[in-house]
């Protein structure tokens, strides 16, 4: 552990310095040590609130910080600091990085592969949570790393979809590390943990407020090579996420959705404004930098679950009979459809409707939902 940890920490804990404001006084003062020892006239001089420099001048602000330590040894995370040699490097290129990064899991090594950030709306469709965890799914197996936010909707899917196929993903929380938002996500935030990276640039303690998640977003992008927006209302963070990407310099890519839904705003406006339409896993990994694309695996294994969004994928050639055809014509990837719907729909009496959906299901042409529900896999 570095000896001026507590120094980083005590900076990044005092109201009123933002992301901006720490690097600027880093810059100015060379480290969190000469910033606590500059003067009054010093730190006014650089724009800082008497409120500010009264909480830098306390010693009550490094006690906490020691705190904060003690508590980060016994949830097993740590804090990794803008000098130090894990920090990512993407990140540390964008104008107003973290200076100090809390982390549960190797953030190293997830970030020895490409990153690429899956954002979109909470509130998505059935055909968004399909095309984020496919899409996520496909390019974990080739080697990226998949970054979210790990809200509910499309960031929990991508996620899940990295983990499917036992890749590794990243997720950037707007909350303290100890602190599972939603709650619901508790056993998520666990498998993340195991197989990946969760981070915070957040003290601990620090609850879900909204301002927080802007800030989340500039590091959601600045950790990738690029942003896929999978689904995204006209006024959503998923479109701030975008528009940090291009100012970062980053590539921004879009799934086209249904022009009728309001979900679909984002991305196709992102398309239209030039960001890259995405079908397959393959669009978005032709564009890595050829260096960065020799860290993918096998360019030329196409996963067994092809991620297209709306173009109809070719399958397996698998043996269908009469009422699995039926089935399969009867269900869409976009919008569930119920057992009893199905079997007023086929005609079909119970036994048989149960013996389709199971072989169906065992061939991964469709997938149950919750409530007795069945979608068509894309």
């Amino acid at each position: 552990m570095r000896s001026d940890l507590a120094d980083w920490i005590a900076l990044n804990m005092i109201r009123g310095i933002g992301p901006r404001t720490a690097n600027q006084l880093l810059d100015r003062f060379g480290s969190p040590a000469q910033v606590f020892a500059a003067s009054r006239q010093a730190l006014e001089n650089q724009g800082l609130k008497p409120e500010a420099i009264q909480e830098l001048h306390h010693l009550e602000i490094l006690e906490k910080a020691h705190a904060e330590i003690e508590r980060l040894e016994k949830l097993n995370a740590r804090v990794i600091t803008l000098e130090d040699e894990e920090y990512p490097p993407l990140l540390r290129e964008i104008h107003d990085p973290p200076i100090a990064l809390y982390v549960r899991g190797d953030l190293k090594k997830a970030c020895e592969q490409p990153c690429l950030a899956v954002v979109g709306s909470r509130r998505c469709s059935t055909y968004g949570i399909n095309a984020a965890l496919n899409l996520s799914r496909d390019l974990a197996a080739q080697g990226l790393t998949i970054v979210s936010g790990m809200a509910r909707g499309i960031d929990a899917a991508a996620h899940r979809g990295a983990l499917e196929a036992k890749g590794v993903t990243i997720a950037v929380v707007g909350t303290g590390l100890e602190i599972i938002y939603p709650k619901e996500h508790k056993k998520l935030e666990e498998e993340i943990t195991a197989n990946g990276v969760v981070i915070s640039e957040f003290p601990l303690g620090t609850p879900p407020l909204p301002q927080n998640f802007p800030y989340r977003n500039r590091v959601l992008s600045g950790l990738c090579f690029g942003v896929l927006i999978v689904e995204a209302a006209e006024h959503s963070g998923s479109l701030i996420t975008a528009r940090l990407a291009y100012e970062q310099g980053r590539e921004v890519f879009a799934v086209p959705g249904n022009i009728t839904s309001q979900t679909s705003f984002g991305p196709n406006y992102l398309i239209k404004d030039g960001a890259k339409l995405v079908q397959h896993w393959r669009d978005i990994v032709e564009e890595l930098p050829r260096e960065v694309k020799e860290k993918v695996g096998d360019f030329d294994n196409i996963p067994q679950h092809e991620a297209q969004s709306n173009v109809q994928p070719i399958f397996e050639i698998v043996e269908l009979n009469d009422d699995e055809r039926v089935i399969l014509e009867l269900l869409t990837a976009d919008a569930p459809s119920h057992i009893d719907q199905l079997m007023i729909s086929s005609g079909m009496n119970s036994p048989e409707l149960m013996n389709a959906l199971l072989s169906l299901e065992m061939k991964d042409r469709i997938k149950q939902l919750p409530g007795k529900s069945f979608i068509k896999r894309i």
